[in-house]
């Protein structure tokens, strides 16, 4: 699975370089230039939060603390251009796992997130990953909870809408046709219409608004990144 990383940075440039070097990984990234936006998304649980201390709305100290309050657990690294000793001290005694005073090597922050990543996911003895988040803006899908959400807002879905979510979700750019949505989310077992799956798209059409869900006429269905 990808980790999902969110990264707080309100200078664009760097911002995209930063986004560009951490994708390269096979993460995912998501890029906020402001820190209400950020704290909007606390509760979406990105496995990695990389904060900018100075942030314009909401700085970077009262986001780790939102954060942390919202999950203890969830990994956090400061970067700063501002006093480097004080940032670090501060950000250590609020949670930070770890700090990066500007100007950096955009490889070192990849570095250290995956060192980061490995220490905090990898149990020592099973090895084992969180379960998986996928996301696909402005939307993430938790797997483990079951959840849907939209710039952290949970979405009322029923099980088959989720179950045809995570799909989807989990395969991006894949097409899949009726009998495949049919095997894959009624089980091997249902005998019935295939028009079950043209309704449930429907419906899931209809709360996911701005999702990319294709028909490809004669085939099925396929979710499309936007």
């Amino acid at each position: 699975m990808s980790y999902l990383l969110y990264l707080a940075e309100d200078e664009p440039s760097l911002s995209q370089v930063l986004a560009a070097y951490l994708a390269r990984e096979g993460w995912m990234v998501e890029v906020f230039t402001n820190g209400e936006a950020a704290r909007q998304a606390i509760p979406e649980k990105p496995h990695l939060w990389i904060l900018d201390i100075m942030l314009p709305g909401v700085d970077g100290y009262q986001l780790i603390k939102e954060i942390k309050q919202h999950d203890p657990a969830v990994p956090v690294i400061f970067i700063s251009a501002r006093d480097a000793d004080l940032d670090r001290i501060l950000g250590l005694e609020m949670g930070s796992d770890d700090y990066l005073p500007k100007p950096f090597l955009p490889r070192e922050l990849v570095i250290r997130s995956r060192k980061l990543l490995e220490r905090v996911y990898r149990d020592a003895g099973s090895g084992q990953l969180p379960s998986p988040l996928y996301h696909m803006a402005p939307f993430t899908l938790d797997v483990a909870r079951r959840t849907l959400f939209s710039q952290g807002n949970p979405i009322d879905l029923t099980s088959k809408e989720f179950d045809l979510a995570a799909l989807l979700f989990s395969h991006p750019g894949q097409a899949f046709t009726r009998e495949q949505l049919l095997r894959q989310i009624w089980g091997e077992d249902y005998f019935g219409s295939d028009r079950v799956v043209d309704d449930l798209i429907r419906r899931v059409r209809r709360k996911l608004p701005g999702l990319r869900l294709e028909t490809l006429y004669g085939h099925g269905y396929r979710l499309v990144r936007p």
